[in-house]
């Protein structure tokens, strides 16, 4: 498998990566849920290449993760906002940082704790089932065949 053919795979997993899988699109993403919205602060924040941003952000907003919405006239220029299935990558990007800090944060603890506002408390990200609200374990899954699974011959 070629990564430039990510995106034809029947994995959901392969499909996914073709549109955020190479670091610099997941921290632009980053940035965006700590809303980062104009290109300039991106860049600033990052410390990435103009080019680079370009084709990441013209990548997010081609795929409707992020929408470019314009705050100023003359001259136009935009910022940019997740949509409704850029929100949809918290769960997997929450996951990855509490992932992160607990791995690789150091003595002094995680860089940036989640404070759920409903609740006041900080979080970290758990994992249930969406049928029976029980925490996931990996070693109690077993993937099948979906729907869309190739048809062996």
């Amino acid at each position: 498998m070629r990564w430039d053919d990510l995106d034809r795979e029947t994995c959901s997993l392969s499909r996914t990566l073709a549109v955020i899988g190479d670091r610099w699109t997941l921290l632009v993403l980053r940035d965006a849920f700590l809303r980062v919205r104009r290109f300039e602060d991106f860049q600033a924040s990052l410390g990435i290449a103009r080019r680079v941003l370009t084709e990441r952000l013209k990548l997010l907003v081609d795929e409707g993760v992020l929408k470019k919405v314009a705050y100023q006239e003359r001259p136009v220029r935009y910022e940019y906002r997740l949509t409704e299935k850029g929100l949809g990558l918290y769960p997997a990007l929450v996951a990855l940082v509490h992932w992160g800090d607990e791995h690789y944060a150091g003595k002094k603890g995680p860089p940036l704790l989640h404070r759920h506002l409903a609740c006041g408390h900080d979080f970290k990200s758990v994992m249930t089932c969406s049928e029976c609200g029980e925490a996931i374990d990996p070693r109690e899954v077993k993937p099948h065949a979906g729907p869309g699974a190739r048809k062996r011959a």
